[in-house]
């Protein structure tokens, strides 16, 4: 049998994977869940969540702004952007893109591959967990 692929677990810290978590730590509380359970839920979370952003985002984004801070560790990048301004193309209607700011953004990029040995796939593409926070 091959052993299991892992994934990073940054999405975990997403809005969505900190309810997931929450969720699963009541759960676990109240004795409805074993803990090993909840992991492999977890698990699971981080794969789908990567495939699916890895095959369905056809978005592209570019962003201008000041680049406060970055960092390279273990392969992962860390950019901290104060006041951002993203220009989304490709959505729906194809226009002239939508146009988002912030006051300043957190970003955190990997390469697309295996989280534990570095492997690319789709030509070495990132994965760019977006994770908007006010540091």
């Amino acid at each position: 049998m091959p052993a299991e692929q892992s994934y990073y677990e940054f999405y975990r810290g997403s809005s969505i994977g900190t309810a997931l978590t929450d969720s699963l730590d009541e759960l676990i509380t109240q004795g409805s869940m074993p803990p090993q359970l909840a992991m492999r839920v977890l698990q699971q979370f981080d794969k789908s969540l990567t495939e699916c952003i890895q095959k369905g985002v056809k978005t592209k984004t570019s962003v201008k702004g000041h680049l406060s801070t970055y960092r390279l560790c273990d392969d992962v990048w860390t950019f901290v952007v104060k006041q951002p301004v993203f220009k989304m193309d490709g959505h729906q209607g194809g226009g002239g893109g939508e146009f988002v700011t912030a006051p300043k953004i957190k970003i955190v990029a990997c390469k697309g591959g295996d989280a534990q040995d570095g492997r690319t796939r789709r030509g070495g593409h990132g994965n760019i967990a977006p994770s908007a926070s006010q540091e």
